[in-house]
């Protein structure tokens, strides 16, 4: 009996975690234009130093922006640019992001 109620317990957790990000992929791409500058405007980075962020998976970058906004990552160049977003915001720009082929 308890093996059947953890496992209940699992998929329900599962399934609240991804549909948690439900973002708008078009008001994320619209969010997206200053992100751009270092990510590349199709979520592929022209240097190095810089992450690409097309195709990663939506529920990570709304984990590592949240992160990096709520203090939890230290950047001194991401800091500015995630202070201001909200959480739809966030779950906007995840959904853009993660709709774009590597």
């Amino acid at each position: 009996m308890k093996k059947i109620l953890f496992l209940i317990l699992a998929s329900a957790l599962c399934m609240n975690a991804s549909t948690a990000a439900a973002g708008d992929a078009a008001a994320g791409k619209t969010k997206a234009a200053t992100c751009g500058a270092c990510h590349g405007m199709n979520g592929i980075s022209p240097n190095d130093l810089w992450p690409n962020l097309a195709g990663q998976k939506e529920g990570y970058l709304v984990a590592q922006l949240k992160a990096f906004r709520d203090g939890q990552r230290a950047n001194p160049m991401m800091a500015p640019m995630v202070a201001p977003l909200s959480d739809a915001d966030i779950d906007d720009l995840a959904a853009y992001y993660s709709s774009l082929g590597k």
